[in-house]
């Protein structure tokens, strides 16, 4: 069974949902999230972005850094920006997007099932980053940002959602600037709770779609409470942590593409005839060239753009790894052709978000800042979850989630109000 926890939440009062409401941290680096806060003393990112509010040449690790988010929580729930509910509840959140829209539910997973791995990984987690959130969680002693999974879609549990939002008003409903809907409900009926933990428990495992590194932050936080206190029991509120869990026949993962500053020495006629050992190359001329199926790859090269094919043979459907198309790009492009061997550290590959369209491909090639350019067709969904089953890791930045979470909209306390 999967842990599904109702929980009393700190919220912000409607009239400043909006505003409190932040993006992600890891979403913007330190000087787009001042630019963002700028004059907003409401914004989410006063505490999960600190350093905005230190000298701007502060290391972002330092001990002020962590003890000026503790500072700004608390100034937040003193001024009644962050308010308890007065029992457990679950809640609902909603994203439109492009006329979709999505809905999670909300509540507590559990840090036995992050341990025991009913929490399904597909990303490796960087100590450093890991670390950061670590302590974040101990200073705050709070999850002040819910982390994005989905699982396997079930009919009991989305009529219970459609019928709740049908027959509710939501707490907040607002467009983001960045035109992202969200809509968000309080689930406060006692038996409807028990009815979808009961049908959640039933679920045999949940995904990471986006967040791994919180989720372990979190999962790790509250393994250390119960090892530091001698009367653990089991049911402490640092058991759990703050997650939002979406349907997987709701989601779309975008592309996520890669940018190459050289041709490893190659001219680009020699480039493109190598390519063509392992792929049917067409040139596509000046128009863009998005790919239209798996194995399908668009480049751009010289003012051009070229539709790249894979020939069979050169990758295998039946490995989940195998099958993925960054990993058919590493292999016979990107290692074998242009010699960079970890996309982790190499600094003559950078990776673009599909949410910035293929243009940003080709600004950056234009601009005489990288030299190649390379589209690839999104991952799905079934593959992601196939990775995560078979206990295998995808290849850095592979699955791009949009929209992504807005966070402040219910915080969860490590200790019971």
């Amino acid at each position: 069974m999967t842990v599904l926890k109702a929980f009393k939440g700190l919220r912000p009062p409607k009239d400043i949902a909006q505003k409190l409401a932040s993006r992600p941290y890891d979403v913007l680096n330190s000087e787009e999230a001042r630019k963002e806060a700028e004059g907003n003393p409401y914004s989410l990112l006063h505490i999960i972005k600190p350093e905005i509010d230190l000298p701007e040449d502060i290391d972002h690790y330092a001990p002020e850094v962590y003890d000026k988010a503790r500072e700004n929580f608390e100034k937040f729930r003193r001024n009644g920006w962050l308010v308890p509910d007065k029992e457990e509840y679950l809640y609902i959140y909603a994203q439109t997007w492009n006329g979709k829209t999505q809905y999670g539910l909300v509540g507590c997973a559990s840090v036995d099932d992050y341990l025991n791995n009913k929490i399904k990984k597909h990303e490796l987690t960087r100590k450093v980053k890991e670390e950061d959130r670590m302590k974040h969680v101990r200073v705050t002693n709070a999850n002040m940002e819910p982390v994005f999974f989905t699982y396997p879609a079930r009919k009991n549990i989305d009529e219970i959602v459609s019928n709740w939002v049908a027959t509710h008003q939501p707490e907040y409903d607002f467009t983001a600037d960045d035109g992202f809907g969200h809509h968000f409900w309080v689930v406060d009926d006692r038996e409807v709770i028990e009815k979808l933990t009961g049908f959640f428990a039933e679920i045999p495992a949940v995904y990471v779609a986006d967040g791994h590194h919180r989720t372990a932050a979190a999962a790790l936080v509250g393994k250390e409470k119960r090892e530091n206190n001698p009367n653990h029991k089991g049911d402490e509120e640092y058991n759990f942590f703050l997650a939002v869990h979406f349907p997987d026949n709701q989601l779309t993962i975008i592309d996520y593409n890669r940018v190459v500053t050289d041709l490893n020495g190659l001219t680009e006629e020699e480039f493109i005839e190598k390519l063509k050992e392992n792929f049917v190359v067409e040139d596509k001329g000046a128009e863009i060239y998005k790919p239209d199926r798996l194995h399908n790859f668009g480049m751009y090269l010289g003012g051009k753009w070229y539709s790249l094919t894979a020939k069979e043979g050169t990758f295998d459907d039946n490995d989940p790894i195998g099958v993925l198309d960054v990993t058919i790009l590493s292999n016979l492009v990107l290692d074998k052709l242009l010699d960079i061997k970890d996309l982790r550290t190499s600094e003559r590959v950078d990776f673009v978000g599909g949410i910035r369209g293929l243009g940003e491909l080709k600004k950056r090639v234009d601009s005489g800042e990288m030299k190649a350019a390379f589209a690839l067709y999104p991952v799905s969904m079934q593959q992601l979850i196939d990775i995560a089953d078979t206990g295998n890791i995808m290849p850095p930045k592979t699955t791009w989630f949009e929209p992504k979470l807005r966070s402040g909209l219910v915080v969860h306390l490590l200790d019971k109000i």
